[in-house]
């Protein structure tokens, strides 16, 4: 991935490109992919789940390859891509934090762990850190409402949380 920074107004506009060259591997596997399934109906979908496997996101790179390949506009690929939560157009980091924000969560405080994960990894709800570590989402239900509040990253689930202990868990996974 290439970032590219312009100024523009006092404001900086950060505008990431996949590098097509370093990936060329995981093109040839995609392409390999698309051509086992060229005419199957649902194709689309099948090869965007394929592709979020191959690269961990759908750049905007991946989804003009795509395009000329099943010769579909780019335009219904886009759309179906931001349509969809499953799918990622930015890249994801490696700890992928959900904070759950359900009527059970939410009265026991979970706003609060929400704030207190924000403050500590500086970044907004659907961002993912500079270093790619961490992505924090907004969760609706994690189905642990008796421990609420709840906080998942990647598999492991905490709960009955203070925002006194956010640091501590989230050191866990910075080694």
């Amino acid at each position: 991935m290439i970032l590219n920074i312009k100024r523009h107004k006092e404001v900086i506009i950060l505008n990431k490109v996949l590098d097509v060259k370093a990936n060329e591997k995981h093109f040839i596997e995609l392409k390999e992919y698309i051509d086992s399934i060229k005419g199957v109906q649902g194709s689309l979908m099948q090869t965007l789940h394929e592709a979020q496997n191959i690269f961990g996101y759908l750049p905007i790179e991946v989804q003009k390859f795509i395009s000329s390949e099943l010769d579909v506009p780019l335009a219904e690929i886009y759309g179906v891509t931001t349509f969809y939560t499953q799918f990622a157009i930015e890249p994801k980091g490696k700890h992928k934090i959900g904070v759950c924000l359900g009527t059970a969560c939410y009265v026991k405080g979970s706003q609060l762990i929400m704030d207190k994960v924000v403050k500590e990894l500086n970044i907004k709800v659907g961002q993912t850190t500079p270093d790619n570590l961490f992505t924090l989402e907004a969760t609706r239900c994690l189905g642990c409402c008796g421990l609420a509040p709840v906080m998942m990253i990647d598999q492991d689930v905490y709960g009955k949380l203070e925002p006194k202990k956010i640091a501590d868990i989230l050191a866990k996974y910075k080694d």
